[in-house]
C-alpha cells in the first residue's frame, strides 16, 4: 500500500508539472503575437505619422510658396496685375500739332516707373486751367482697350482743342491738370499747346480727350 501511495503521489506531481509547462507555453505563444502587433502598430504609426508629417511639410511648403508668390507680386492680388497709380507714373505733355490740322493736339505720355507692371486703360481726367477758370475736356467716345504697361514703358493719349483764329485775345491757358484712369490724385503740368483758346458760347467744352493709347487720334 505504501508503494502505491508513493506512485500516485509521483504521478500527481508529474501531472502538475506537465500542466504548468503547458500554461507557460501558451503564455509565451500569446506574448509573441502581441509583441509583433505592437511593433507593427508602432511601425505603422511611425510610418503613418511620417507620412502625415511629410504631407504636412508638403502642405506647409505649398502654402509658404503661395505666400511667397503673393508677396512677390506686391499689390498684385491673386496673380492679377494691379492698376497703375499716379505716384508710379512719370507724366509729361508735348505739342503734337501737325501743320495743316484744323485743331491743335497735345500728347500726354505716361511712363511706368513703379518697378512693376501695371494695368491702365480708359480715359484720363483732363482739365485746362484758364484765365476764365477750369475747363474740363470732353471724352471723344472712342473705345478704350485694356492694356498692361510694363515697367519702364510708356503710353500716350491725345488732347484736341480748337485753334484761336478769331483774331481776338481768346481764353488764355495757364496749365494742364491730368488724373490717370481710376485715380483721384492729379498732376499739374505746363500747357505746351497754343497760348489761347477761342471764346465759346458755353455750349460745351471745345477740348476733347482720347482714351489711353490714342495720342494724336482724339478729335
Amino acid at each position: 500500500m505504501r508503494v502505491h501511495k508513493l506512485t500516485f503521489a509521483a504521478l500527481a506531481v508529474a501531472a502538475s508539472l506537465s500542466l504548468t509547462a503547458c500554461n507557460d507555453d501558451d503564455a509565451t505563444g500569446q506574448s509573441d503575437p502581441s509583441s509583433a502587433s505592437t511593433a507593427s502598430s508602432s511601425g505603422g504609426g511611425s510610418g503613418s505619422g511620417g507620412s502625415d508629417q511629410g504631407g504636412g511639410e508638403d502642405s506647409a511648403g505649398k502654402s509658404s510658396g503661395g505666400q511667397g508668390t503673393a508677396a512677390g507680386t506686391g499689390s498684385n492680388e491673386n496673380g492679377k496685375v494691379g492698376k497703375c497709380r499716379t505716384d508710379e507714373l512719370e507724366i509729361t505733355a508735348m505739342d503734337s500739332t501737325i501743320d495743316g490740322d484744323a485743331d491743335g493736339t497735345v500728347a500726354v505720355t505716361l511712363k511706368n516707373g513703379g518697378g512693376r507692371d501695371c494695368a491702365i486703360s480708359g480715359y484720363a481726367g483732363v482739365d485746362l486751367k484758364t484765365s476764365q477758370g477750369s475747363l474740363s475736356a470732353k471724352r471723344t467716345g472712342e473705345q478704350a482697350t485694356p492694356g498692361t504697361l510694363k515697367d519702364g514703358e510708356s503710353v500716350s493719349f491725345g488732347i484736341n482743342y480748337p485753334m484761336n483764329d478769331s483774331g481776338g485775345s481768346g481764353v488764355r491757358v495757364t496749365g494742364l491738370l491730368v488724373t490717370p484712369p481710376d485715380e483721384t490724385k492729379s498732376v499739374t503740368l505746363d500747357w505746351p499747346g497754343a497760348a489761347t483758346l477761342p471764346v465759346t458760347d458755353g455750349a460745351g467744352s471745345p477740348v476733347k480727350v482720347g482714351p489711353i493709347g490714342s495720342a494724336g487720334q482724339g478729335g
